[in-house]
């Protein structure tokens, strides 16, 4: 089993979503986490009604730091991969392994404003995007390459 760190500033909406859907879909061969450098304490309530309609297990969704992955008695991680623009452009811990590392970005849906139906649908949007991505990712060969999963994994930032 591989292990997946999805990195957001906040870790309360794009990486919960990403944890959530690797885990959902890349159950048994990953198992995703996530996590934020400056942590909101709390996953987004849109994040978790979205994902508990979509049936998954939303129990142990928290937010938390992405020092828990730093130390030394963290899960090895295989792939680390940004879901927001300003997580990119931080300088991140060390990561014991040298795991693979890319950038998915997406817009935040945690800063749509307006009705409750219209940051609803910007979540939605959000999860169909991370699914897409997830689901190009799972359909890679098994044999990758470090430099060539990165390449994948990069292509695969990149689709809408």
């Amino acid at each position: 089993m591989q292990n997946i760190l999805v990195l957001c500033t906040g870790n309360s909406a794009r990486s919960i979503l990403g944890e959530a859907i690797l885990n959902r879909l890349g159950a048994p061969r990953f198992q995703a986490f996530s996590a934020g450098s400056k942590p909101t304490g709390r996953p987004n309530p849109f994040a978790v009604a979205l994902l508990d309609a979509k049936g998954h297990d939303t129990s142990l969704a928290r937010s938390k730091s992405w020092d828990e992955f730093a130390s030394p008695d963290a899960p090895k991680l295989d792939i680390v991969i940004t879901v927001c623009d300003s997580a990119a452009a931080e300088t991140c811990p060390y990561w014991p392994g040298a795991p693979v590392s890319a950038h998915w970005g997406l817009p935040d849906p945690a800063s749509v404003t307006g009705s409750n139906a219209e940051i609803a649908a910007a979540f939605a949007q959000t999860y169909a995007a991370l699914t897409a991505r997830v689901e190009a990712f799972l359909a890679l060969p098994d044999d990758l390459s470090p430099t060539e999963m990165k390449a994948a994994l990069t292509q695969i930032g990149k689709m809408p």
